[in-house]
This record gives structure tokens, sequence and C-alpha cells, in this order.
């Protein structure tokens, strides 16, 4: 096989995370965050986050995380801190936002405002975030690459 046969991984579909029950996820979950939900099982939930989505799959049964984790973008980050704060949840030490839910999965909460991540103008507008904007730090990351929108 030659190098130009390799395909190129260009961004994730969806993350799946293994919980305990469905409806205590989808509880848990949503007293944090606003979500709609794609679909439902007994055994399986996906949370909609516009052209990509989380799945809950019922049936976690390893350790909890410590450094294995997921980056988990919000339109408000001091907002989902608060949400966590109000709600009990414990916030990891260190210089980042980090908490486990319930089953020991690992969720960093980062802003949009301040990453290259980007979602596509129709892809906000279709979420109603066609006010999210990035920081100038995300914005002179995104221009290296020649990935500035303007």
């Amino acid at each position: 096989m030659t190098e130009s046969a390799r395909p190129r991984v260009v961004g994730f579909n969806h993350i799946a995370l293994e919980v305990g029950d469905i409806e205590d996820a989808l509880a848990f979950y949503g007293r944090l965050f606003t979500f709609e939900l794609r679909g439902k099982s007994e055994t399986m939930a996906f949370i909609d986050l516009g052209d990509q989505f989380i799945a809950l799959q019922k049936g976690r049964n390893q350790a909890v995380d410590d450094g294995r984790h997921f980056g988990l973008v919000v339109d408000d980050k001091e907002a989902a801190r608060r949400r966590l704060e109000a709600a009990g949840v414990v916030l990891i030490d260190g210089p980042f936002l980090d908490f486990r839910d319930p089953w020991g999965n690992r969720i960093e909460i980062i802003g949009y405002d301040n990453i290259q991540f980007t979602k596509a103008p129709n892809v906000l507008r279709g979420m109603g975030l066609t006010h999210l904007t990035k920081n100038e730090s995300a914005k002179k990351e995104l221009a290296e690459k020649g990935m500035a929108s303007e």
C-alpha cells in the first residue's frame, strides 16, 4: 500500500459513552446541558450535536477514566461551570474544566470561542447558534493553518 492510498482522518461522527442506565444518564446530562435527543432505545440514546452526536450505551463495567477523556464543546463555558457546580458535580483539579459523570467517564468542557474546532455556518444556523464567534487566539490558530473564515 502506498502512502497516498491511506485515507485521511477528517473528524468525528460520534463519541460513544458507556453508562449504567440510559434514563439516569439522560437525566444527569439533562440537568447540565440543553440538548436534543436524536433517538433512544432501552440500551442506547443519541444526543444530537448538529452534524455529530454522542451515543450513550448501557453497560459500563470498566474502571473510572483518569487520563482518557473527550472534550465537549459548549457555547458558554462559564455557564457550564455554574451548572456543574450547582448540580454538585465534583470538578477535577487542574487547569481545565474536567469532571466525571456518575459512571466514571471523564469529560473536559471547552468553550467554542477558544478552540480551532469550527462548525460550518449552515450547521450553526441549523442549531440556532449563529451568534458564536472565535476569540483572537483561536482565529490566529485557524489562520496559521489556512482555515480562517475571514
